[in-house]
């Protein structure tokens, strides 16, 4: 696995810099990619080759990925207002579908999808509730749960697509 080249995407964001230390003392050798560079503070140090470009850029993607084994797709649009909701879903929603088509054409190896537990479901008695636990899209409550719903069910706004980890 030393060897193992891997993109992880939003490795400067607030999911992708906690995790990022994991990643970093299993000997892989990461590429990050970094839509905003101002965020770059987060992995300062760390020995990682820089990959800029955008979700939204199907040349930047194809490009990020060349020369990798594996996928850590961790990048999302996370705001708790947005003024155009259609820019979160198309970060978040069609962005993830676009990087997932990418690495399978580039025959990338190993693909790890992190979501979001906004989109979990809930019990109603205080139950503890999982992935499996029901939900729908009528659960979901503004447009970064909703994209990130839409997301993980390949885009499907009516929640009976299945999730993309899970094909």
């Amino acid at each position: 696995m030393a060897s193992e080249r891997v993109l992880v995407t939003g490795a400067t964001g607030f999911v992708g810099a906690a995790s990022r230390a994991r990643w970093w003392r299993r000997a892989i050798r990461c590429a990050r990619w970094c839509g905003r560079p101002a965020t770059a503070a987060n992995i300062d140090g760390l020995d990682v080759e820089p990959v800029l470009g955008s979700l939204e850029d199907s040349q930047s993607l194809a490009a990020a990925l060349t020369g990798m084994d594996a996928l850590f797709h961790v990048a999302a649009d996370y705001r708790l207002w947005v003024r155009d909701a259609q820019a979160m879903v198309r970060a978040n929603v069609e962005g993830t579908r676009a990087i997932m088509e990418t690495a399978l054409a580039a025959g990338i190896r190993r693909i790890v999808y992190t979501s979001s537990v906004a989109t979990l479901g809930q019990y109603g008695d205080g139950r503890d509730a999982d992935e499996t636990t029901p939900v729908s899209y009528a659960d979901m409550v503004g447009p970064y749960k909703q994209s990130k719903y839409r997301a993980e069910r390949r885009g499907a706004a009516d929640g009976e697509g299945r999730r993309a980890c899970r094909r």
